[in-house]
């Protein structure tokens, strides 16, 4: 497993960001993928990929359940 590039992401936000280090390590790690251009677009699944999920994995079938209640 590789280190976490901590010192190179602290240059960026330092140098290109404009960030204070207090404003650097108060951020999120979503607040500062989107301040170095991530959307997050790119994550999310297609509906294709999901219906190959629930082919691979389909929900197990619920068994009927009757209504017992004296009403």
């Amino acid at each position: 497993m590789s280190a976490f590039d901590w010192n190179g992401l602290l240059r960026v936000g330092l140098t290109q960001l404009g960030l204070r280090p207090a404003e650097f390590w108060n951020l999120t790690p979503v607040e500062l993928a989107l301040l170095l251009g991530h959307s997050g677009a790119e994550a999310a699944m297609s509906r294709g990929a999901l219906d190959a999920l629930l082919m691979k994995y389909p929900d197990a079938p619920q068994p009927d359940k009757k209504d017992t209640s004296d009403g």
